[in-house]
């Protein structure tokens, strides 16, 4: 049976194939049309799926969507009636939903009346947590979405058990933790969609000073008998603009509009302008709203776990991406095992929703595990070599050598210990947000001076984002303070204090790193590229960073080259090949 999961109109638009219960595909439409978190409809990446598993659209059973326009109807109809403009937009965005036949139907060219498939709409959160929850490890787990908005619900918690998820409560929109961060991102002068990230690392250069107004923007009681939350409305306009975010049909760019109030400003000072120098004071509200959010989360996580007396966890949802907060996890909560889909955010929705009919809808029994993230798009050396010929690398003298694995890995990890900078291009793209070994930027982790060396040369991203460490898996408590796995970059542990001195850069200002536990099972080829720089330094940690330059993560081997060429890189490795500057 195949299942054809969809993530469409809305931002990081995707899609996933699911055969007989394994995961074939999956991948998000920006790796395709080169947009960064890419709306509108994901036909590519669904051609991508198909092609993957060797199927036509014909061979689809069912068509799962992470988007249930129905659901909590009566809040949109109150909201429609106090919004006129509101009303308009939910009932094109009710268009486009109802519309996804017609849509795939067009993008392959066939009758709709001709699709065979059943098309499924599961509420949005409940698809978050079936991405995580039933691709995870645990037989029994807490589960736990967080993110901006979907289907007018912002939060949503439960437990699973085997291939059952029960739903416990629910925080609905106007209250949100994914906006009370967006809406503060945006006062901060980070106006682009997907700018948290950013936030979230400028939060660890200042101090948590105006905590207690915080408090009153998101008020959580972790004694009361519920497990929600309430903003305080005052500092917020999208309960009165509307919460939709928009894009471009030209391309694709989703963007939010403004969400904070002035009674925002004139409780925490001037706005911040994007090209104003940020100050002390910047740095500080940073720092309070990652600490106002950390208390929220792990305050409901906690009663999560006194709720429902389990040890594990699943978290999804686009605040599950803030890896400093889940690092905090395993000391504020009584929970000892967390799995964070590597697509945690809004294009794992395809991926939960495909699950969500395999499991939940059709009752079927649980068979797969996600323990690596690479589901998108390999080359075959054939095409490695057509992407070299075709940008006439040789030809303008560059080296390029075909070696074999043991010594790809020496050379390459010779060329990191030099000081040198080095791409990594190998197998299938990564599922994701995070470079995970297959397509990175790698550095020596142990010069302090190389985050700013990537900067100048390559990223030209704002100095105060760190990079991250990957390690062996089996070094991790050497290295590390937690020794719980955190494949997907999803967790962020405090550096050992006797061995920051050893990998300076990647290690943040406050201690910490975001880091990959990489395992020889799960990416052979990088494991042996880490351990072959162990055997040189002694270090069994590379810098890596994701494989672009202020775009979306290469896909395709020409991408890479392309990139390789324009920026500073030292040296590419595409394969078997390792190519470098003349």
């Amino acid at each position: 049976m195949n299942i054809l999961g969809i993530n469409a109109y809305h931002g990081n638009a995707s899609a996933a194939i699911v055969c007989d219960g394994s995961l074939i595909a999956a991948v998000e439409e920006e790796r395709f049309n080169r947009v960064k978190y890419a709306a509108g409809f994901p036909a590519q990446a669904i051609r991508y799926c198909l092609k993957e598993a060797g199927l036509t659209l014909a061979d689809v059973d069912h068509v799962a969507v992470p988007r249930n326009p129905y659901a909590r109807l009566g809040t949109k109809l109150f909201y429609a009636l106090r919004m006129p403009s509101f009303a308009r937009e939910r009932v094109k965005v009710l268009a486009k939903f109802t519309g996804i036949p017609e849509a795939l139907a067009a993008a392959f060219e066939v009758d709709p009346r001709k699709l065979g498939a059943k098309f499924h709409r599961i509420e949005h959160h409940q698809a978050h947590l079936a991405s995580s929850f039933f691709v995870s490890p645990f037989e029994r787990a807490a589960l736990l979405s967080a993110d901006g908005l979907g289907d007018f619900a912002s939060t949503m918690w439960g437990a699973g058990a085997g291939n059952r998820m029960g739903i416990d409560g629910a925080v609905a929109f106007p209250h949100s933790l994914g906006l009370f961060y967006s809406a503060v991102t945006q006062y901060l002068g980070f106006l682009k969609f997907g700018d948290e990230y950013k936030v979230m690392g400028l939060a660890a250069y200042g101090h948590p000073e105006q905590l207690d107004v915080f408090r009153d923007i998101v008020r959580f009681d972790g004694r009361s008998n519920g497990n929600g939350f309430r903003l305080g409305l005052d500092y917020f306009s999208h309960h009165r603009s509307g919460p939709e975010m928009s894009w471009a049909e030209a391309d694709k760019t989703p963007a939010l509009g403004k969400m904070f109030s002035d009674e925002m400003a004139k409780r925490l000072g001037p706005v911040r302008a994007p090209e104003e120098a940020l100050e002390e004071r910047h740095r500080n509200l940073a720092c309070s709203l990652q600490a106002r959010l950390e208390e929220v989360y792990l305050g409901m996580l906690k009663k999560l776990a006194e709720r429902t007396g389990l040890k594990a966890v699943c978290l999804s949802g686009g605040v599950a991406f803030n890896c400093v907060a889940n690092g905090k996890i395993f000391d504020a909560t009584p929970f000892e095992q967390v799995y964070v889909h590597p697509a945690a955010g809004d294009a794992g929705l395809a991926v939960g929703a495909a699950y969500y009919v395999w499991h939940q809808k059709l009752g079927k029994p649980r068979s797969f595990v996600m323990d690596h993230a690479y589901w998108g798009p390999g080359y075959t050396r054939e095409g490695i070599h057509r992407a070299i010929d075709s940008n006439g690398l040789a030809q303008s003298g560059y080296s390029i050598a075909e070696l074999s694995e043991e010594e790809l890995s020496r050379r390459a990890a010779a060329i990191i210990a030099d000081g040198k900078i080095l791409g990594w291009f190998q197998g299938r793209a990564e599922w994701g947000p995070r470079a995970l070994g297959n397509r990175s930027i790698v550095a020596d982790p142990r010069r302090p001076e190389m985050k700013e060396i990537l900067n100048r040369r390559i990223k030209h991203r704002e100095i105060f984002r760190p990079f991250a460490p990957s390690i062996l898996a089996e070094a991790t408590a050497e290295y590390f303070e937690k020794s719980h796995p955190s494949p997907f970059m999803t967790l962020a542990y405090s550096v050992r204090a006797v061995k920051r001195d050893k990998i300076p850069a990647p290690t943040h200002v406050d201690g910490t790193g975001r880091l990959q536990t990489v395992t020889r099972e799960a990416n052979p080829r990088y494991h042996a590229l880490i351990s072959a720089f162990r055997d040189l330094t002694g270090v069994p940690v590379v810098l890596n960073t994701s494989f672009n330059d202020n775009e979306p993560i290469v896909c395709r081997p020409e991408e890479a080259i392309d990139c390789f060429l324009r920026t500073q890189m030292d040296a590419l490795v595409l394969g078997d090949l390792l190519v470098s500057r003349p």
